[in-house]
């Protein structure tokens, strides 16, 4: 720990309003981040949830000071697992099958565990940790994209004429020696009578880029839209 904090890891009104302010900056600077990219839970979003754990973590250590009673790590608890519903209003599933709203859920939690440390004082990791989120989330997803930017799996949404262009289609992964490994399809009064739509996951032989194995795709007859999801 660092000495010079000591002051105000108790419950003074110095180190309440320490707590209160750390609480509003670190939440903030997460949410950030997700306001930017126009996500459901956001700037004031974040905040409020890492001022309401501090706010949870401050009243846990004044019932366990004060009346030398309960548990110090009760409420902080009950926080961690109770977060989840409010990180599951984030998670959307889109009309193509999408799964949206993930990393929003978790930075959700991964708020209200920082600003449960802030509450009870440990100061050093609510920053650190603070920032780090903020690296991941603000960073790190230009990695995961070029990462899986060449994965040997992918996941396409695709739109068909008929289902004699999604059997025409099939015979053309197999020719290129592509594994379907899962496939969901609807039919579509968008596209016409006999329009298809379809969530297909393919294992490739190879890795290739997606950009380059979408144009690809795209050329295939009787195809009429294709998307990488």
């Amino acid at each position: 720990m660092i000495e010079w904090l000591d002051p105000v890891r108790d419950l003074s009104l110095l180190a309440m309003m320490v707590r209160v302010v750390l609480a509003l900056i670190v939440g903030g600077v997460m949410g950030i981040e997700r306001s930017s990219r126009n996500q459901p839970a956001g700037f004031r979003t974040y905040m409020l949830v890492c001022l309401g754990s501090a706010l949870v973590m401050m009243t846990n250590q004044y019932i366990s000071e004060f009346f030398k009673t309960g548990d110090p790590s009760r409420l902080g608890a009950q926080v961690i697992s109770g977060i989840g519903f409010l990180g599951a209003g984030t998670i959307i599933l889109t009309k193509r099958n999408q799964v949206r709203g993930l990393t929003t859920a978790a930075g959700l939690w991964a708020a209200a565990c920082t600003g449960l440390a802030i509450g009870i004082g440990y100061y050093e990791g609510a920053i650190f940790v603070g920032l780090s989120i903020f690296v991941v989330m603000r960073f790190m997803r230009h990695i995961d994209a070029y990462l899986f930017q060449d994965a040997r799996v992918v996941s396409l949404y695709l739109n068909f004429e008929s289902v004699d262009y999604l059997n025409f289609f099939m015979e053309y992964t197999k020719n290129q020696d592509w594994k379907i490994m899962d496939m969901q399809v609807h039919k579509s009064r968008d596209l016409g009578p006999s329009g298809l739509i379809v969530f297909m996951i393919i294992k490739l032989n190879k890795r290739i880029d997606h950009h380059e194995l979408v144009r690809k795709v795209s050329e295939v007859k009787g195809l009429i839209y294709v998307e990488e999801i």
